[in-house]
């Protein structure tokens, strides 16, 4: 056995160990987190309902699409500021 394996087999809970432990497969520095991919998809329903509520400007379409279009914009940009005020707690 080398001293990489050695190394390898050792718990990673190890208070007196040097190094800090492998990650594994999944939680290395290139994973996604589900707050990533949330925050991801709240920006993109807000620039999507913005863009609606500009294009349904534009043709003159029903108020009631106005406001739907509008109170979801609202609501996602709300969530994405508490998101990020919850974050930095």
């Amino acid at each position: 056995m080398t001293h990489q394996d050695h190394r390898d087999h050792r718990d990673h809970r190890d208070p007196y160990r040097l190094c800090t432990p492998r990650a594994a497969p999944g939680d290395g520095p290139d994973a996604v987190s589900r707050g990533d991919v949330l925050r991801t998809l709240l920006w993109a329903v807000v620039v999507l309902s913005a863009v609606a509520n500009m294009a349904l400007s534009f043709t003159g379409a029903a108020t009631a699409l106005h406001l739907a279009s509008g109170v979801v914009t609202v609501l996602a940009a709300g969530t994405l500021v508490v998101r990020g005020l919850r974050g930095r707690r």
